[in-house]
C-alpha cells in the first residue's frame, strides 16, 4: 500500500534512492569500524578496542534508522552486501590491517565524507522533493556523525 503522506510518487522514490545510497554508506562504515574493533593493535588496544566498539554500535542504530525511514517512505531498503558496495560512496580495503592511528584517520575521512554527503543529501531532499522530515531526519543522523568525528579527531591530537 502507498503511503498518502503528502509527498508525490516520484519525490518519495527520489527520496528513497537518497536513502539507499546512504544506508550503504552507513554499512560500510559499520562494517569498517567493526573490523578496526576486532583487529586493532598497540600501546592503545584497550582504548581503541572499547571506542571503536561504541562507534560501530551507533552505526549499528543508524543502519536500522536509515533502512526504516526508507520503509517508512514506501520504499525499500537495499539489504545485501552486493548492494552495499555498489551503491556506497564509501570505499573498503580488503587485506589491509592499518596501524591504529591510520585506523583512526581512515574512519574520520569516512565520516567527514559521510558529513559532507548528508549536506548535500539533505538540501536535495527538502528542496528538490519536498520532503521536510526526511531533510530533519538527515540533519540529525549528520549532527551524530560530527560527534563521532570530534571523537576521532581527538584520539589524533597529538
Amino acid at each position: 500500500m502507498k503511503p498518502a503522506i503528502g509527498i508525490s510518487d516520484s519525490n518519495r522514490q527520489a527520496v528513497v534512492k537518497t536513502l539507499n545510497t546512504l544506508l550503504a554508506d552507513e554499512y560500510v562504515l559499520y562494517t569498517k569500524t567493526r573490523n578496526y574493533h576486532w583487529n586493532v593493535v598497540g600501546p592503545q588496544f584497550n582504548d581503541l578496542h572499547k571506542f571503536f566498539e561504541a562507534q560501530y554500535e551507533e552505526l549499528d542504530d543508524i543502519v536500522d534508522e536509515v533502512a526504516e525511514r526508507s520503509r517508512a517512505l514506501g520504499g525499500n531498503a537495499v539489504a545485501t552486501l552486493a548492494e552495499f558496495t555498489q551503491v556506497s560512496r564509501l570505499k573498503e580495503h580488503p587485506g589491509q590491517y592499518p596501524a591504529a592511528d591510520a585506523m583512526l584517520a581512515n574512519l574520520l575521512a569516512d565520516h567527514e565524507a559521510v558529513i559532507q554527503g548528508l549536506r548535500g543529501d539533505l538540501a536535495t531532499v527538502m528542496d528538490k522533493h519536498a520532503d521536510a522530515g526526511t531533510s530533519d531526519f538527515l540533519t540529525g543522523l549528520m549532527e551524530k556523525h560530527e560527534k563521532m568525528a570530534w571523537m576521532l579527531r581527538a584520539f589524533l591530537e597529538k
